[in-house]
């Protein structure tokens, strides 16, 4: 009885260590923010010049209304791992134009290959395998994250200010 009462602290300190640590209480929510920009120009407007700032850049754009954009890309950075990069756009009235808001979203995608064999079962006979094997691969999403670099956001903005 002894040892399960000085055991269990024991795994009670272990479960806390392997427990990834809550990630919105890194949030800060500051009032300066990379992922915002103003506007002397109207949302339709300011939404306009980032459609074309993302077109630009080989992004696929789908609006979506007037006062919102989103872009994506495809990317294949090493053989076997592929990765998306997604942006919206919304642009919001402030009483000097308007403020851009950006958020981009990258996913990321591996290569798995599954095998299988074929084998022929005969009733009174048993079951036989045959040689004939195929293979097939698909991409699997193992992760997508907020892209939080601010100097990615400030060239997508300097970018977006040159089609004003």
């Amino acid at each position: 009885m002894k040892s399960v009462v000085l055991a269990l602290p024991c795994v009670l300190i272990l479960a806390a260590c392997a427990t990834p640590p809550a990630v919105y209480k890194a949030e800060a929510f500051s009032q300066t923010t990379p992922f915002a920009h103003d506007s002397s120009l109207n949302p339709a407007e300011a939404c306009e010049a980032g459609r074309r700032a993302l077109l630009s850049q080989g992004y696929r754009v789908s609006e979506k209304g007037k006062e919102r954009v989103e872009g994506s890309k495809a990317f294949q950075p090493v053989a076997g791992h592929h990765m998306t990069l997604e942006i919206a756009l919304v642009c919001l009235p402030v009483p000097s134009g308007s403020s851009i808001y950006a958020n981009a979203k990258q996913t990321h995608y591996e290569l798995k290959a599954n095998s299988s064999s074929a084998g022929v079962s005969l009733a009174g006979l048993g079951s036989i395998s045959l040689p004939w094997s195929a293979n097939s691969e698909n991409l699997v999403r193992v992760g997508e994250e907020t892209v939080a670099d601010s100097d990615f956001y400030e060239r997508l903005f300097s970018l977006v200010e040159s089609y004003m």
